[in-house]
C-alpha cells in the first residue's frame, strides 16, 4: 500500500518528468497571471457592488451545501498535496545528495528545505506539487465569493492576501525559489486543517471555543516569519541560496500581510473584550449565562474570510 501510494505521488513519469515550461503548463505566463487576477478582483468588486445596492446588508443568499462541498475539497486537496511533496522531497534529498558535495551551500536537508543550490531549475518531483499547489490557490478564490454572498462582506485585507498567495506561488515556479517546499508543507497542512474545521462547522457540528482558524494563521506566520531568518543565514554564509530576487519580492509582500494580519488580529480582540465588558456589566447575568451555554462558542469564534 505504502510503495503503491509512494509511486502515484513521487515515482510516476507524469511528476518525475515535470517541467514548468510557458508553452506546455497551464496558467505558466505572466500574461494569464495578470489577467486571472484582474478578473479576481473585478468580479469580486463588481459583485459586491451590485448586491450592496438591490439588498439589504442582512440578506443573505442561500448557498445549500456549496460551501461545505468547497472546504472538503479544498481539505483533500491540501493533504494530497502535502503528502506529495513530502514524499517528493524524500525522494529528491535521496536523488541529489551526491550533488551537494558540489556546493558549499547546503549539507543538510533541512539546509536544503529553506536553501536551493544555484543553478537550480523548475523540474521534477518537488515542482510538480509546486505547481498543482498554485493550481489550488484558483480553487481557494472561490471563498470570496461565497463570503460575499452569504455576509455581503468585503476585507481590503482579504482582497490583497488571495492575490498576493497566488502571485507568491507563481513566483516560487518561475524563479525556482528556495524555501518553497517547506513553506508549501506548512500552508497545505494548515489548509487541511482549517479547511477540515470549515466543513466540520458548515455540516452542523458545533464550532471550536476559541477563534481557530485565526490562530492557525497566527501559527503558519511565526513559522514563516522564522524560517525567512534560516534562509538569511544560508544565502550570506553558505553561499547563496536560489531564487533569492523573488524570495526578497515575496518577503515584503509577506511583510505587508502580517502588519494587515496582525491589524486584524488586535481588532479582533479589541471587539471581543468589548463585547465581555457589555456582558459583564449587563444585569441579567443569569440570562446571559443560559443564553451563552445554549449558543455554545460561537461568540468567542470570531470568522477569519
Amino acid at each position: 500500500m505504502m510503495q503503491s501510494l509512494k509511486y502515484w505521488l513521487a515515482e510516476h513519469p507524469s511528476i518525475v518528468n515535470f517541467r514548468w515550461s510557458h508553452t506546455q503548463s497551464f496558467g505558466s505566463t505572466w500574461s494569464f497571471l495578470f489577467a486571472a487576477i484582474a478578473v479576481y478582483i473585478v468580479a469580486v468588486i463588481t459583485l459586491h457592488s451590485f448586491l450592496s445596492l438591490i439588498l439589504s446588508k442582512s440578506r443573505r443568499i442561500p448557498l445549500g451545501p456549496i460551501p461545505a462541498i468547497h472546504s472538503l475539497s479544498v481539505s483533500l486537496i491540501s493533504a494530497v498535496i502535502f503528502v506529495g511533496i513530502l514524499y517528493s522531497a524524500a525522494a529528491e534529498i535521496r536523488d541529489t545528495r551526491w550533488f551537494w558535495r558540489r556546493t558549499k551551500t547546503i549539507s543538510t536537508p533541512f539546509q536544503w528545505f529553506l536553501c536551493f543550490p544555484l543553478g537550480t531549475r523548475p523540474s521534477g518531483r518537488v515542482f510538480f506539487w509546486s505547481y498543482v499547489f498554485y493550481l489550488s490557490r484558483f480553487l481557494h478564490l472561490f471563498r470570496t465569493f461565497f463570503t460575499i454572498l452569504r455576509h455581503r462582506k468585503l476585507t481590503f485585507f482579504h482582497l490583497f492576501n488571495q492575490s498576493i498567495l497566488l502571485w507568491m506561488s507563481f513566483l516560487w515556479l518561475e524563479f525556482s525559489q528556495s524555501f518553497q517546499v517547506l513553506a508549501i508543507l506548512l500552508a497545505t497542512l494548515l489548509y487541511s486543517v482549517v479547511y477540515g474545521y470549515r466543513f466540520w462547522t458548515a455540516i452542523g457540528l458545533p464550532s471550536a471555543c476559541f477563534p481557530f482558524v485565526v490562530n492557525c494563521q497566527v501559527v503558519l506566520l511565526a513559522c514563516n516569519l522564522i524560517s525567512h531568518f534560516g534562509v538569511i543565514f544560508l544565502h550570506f554564509l553558505k553561499g547563496g541560496c536560489n531564487g533569492m530576487g523573488a524570495w526578497g519580492f515575496n518577503s515584503v509582500l509577506n511583510g505587508v500581510i502580517l502588519i494587515l494580519f496582525l491589524n486584524f488580529y488586535v481588532k479582533m480582540h479589541l471587539r471581543k473584550k468589548n463585547v465581555e465588558d457589555i456582558d459583564g456589566n449587563s444585569n441579567s447575568s443569569s440570562s446571559s449565562s443560559s443564553s451563552s451555554s445554549a449558543h455554545g462558542c460561537s461568540r468567542s469564534d470570531i470568522k477569519f474570510e
